[in-house]
This record gives C-alpha cells, structure tokens and sequence, in this order.
C-alpha cells in the first residue's frame, strides 16, 4: 500500500476515494441525529437546511484534508479523520445544548436562515480547531 501511495495519481485517487466514502458515512450519521430529513428539505428549497449541510460537508472535507496533510498513510488519516469527525459531531450537539430558549433542529426545519448561516459557520470554524489540534 505505501508503495502505491508513492505515486502521486494513486494517492490522490485513494485518499479522493476514501473521504468521498467516509463523507457519505458521516452524512447519513448526521441525517439520522437531526429532527428533520437532509435531503427532503433541500428538495424543498429551505436555505437553512443547506447552509447547515453545507458547513457539515465543508467541516468534514477540511478535517480529513488536515488529516491527509499530516499522516503518511491512509489508514492513519482515516482514524484521525473518523475522530475529528466524532468531535465534529460533539459541537453539533453543543450547540443544540448552549441554545435551551430554542429547538435548532426545528428552527432549521422552518427555514430559520440566521440559525441555518451560525450552525454552518460553526461546522466550518471548529472543522478549522478539530483539524488543526489532529496535527499534535
């Protein structure tokens, strides 16, 4: 496998491979945990809804990225990738916890586009954290 990894062109088409599987993976985790359905709501044209999954995807891809950089074998990247997502996921749940005068989910699922934009930027900025603190 490292021998592979070597080239360059295979590299990049197992690491592409690898997080395009691990993102589908954790998608569907986040689809389960949230009240509403991801991709009947998309279909529906709520922004929220696609602000919030957009920072998910951007979260995930920019902590596997971190991963990739910083580990020299699939595998490796992998697992630290699989475990900033984990935390990724903890924030999610922060973030329901550290809002008790609403429901986020709802507020979403109603098209609530200023809690759509914060829960999208807060994938993002702990996507930057989580990643970051793989590197240790």
């Amino acid at each position: 496998m490292k021998m592979m990894l070597s080239n360059p062109y295979l590299a990049t088409a197992a690491y592409f491979a690898v997080t395009g599987l691990a993102m589908v993976l954790f998608l569907s985790i986040f689809e389960l945990v949230t009240k509403y359905r991801v991709w009947h709501e998309l279909k529906n044209g709520n922004i929220a809804v696609a602000m919030a999954t957009g920072g998910k995807i951007f979260g995930i891809a920019n902590i596997f990225r971190f991963s990739i950089e910083q580990h020299d074998s699939l595998g490796r990247a992998l697992v630290t990738g699989s475990f900033g997502f984990i935390l990724l996921l903890v924030a999610y749940f922060i973030f329901e916890f550290m809002t008790p005068g609403m429901k986020v989910d709802e507020e979403i699922e109603k098209d609530n586009r200023a809690i759509g934009l914060i829960s999208m930027v807060l994938s993002v900025g702990f996507s930057f954290v989580i990643g970051a603190s793989l590197t240790l």
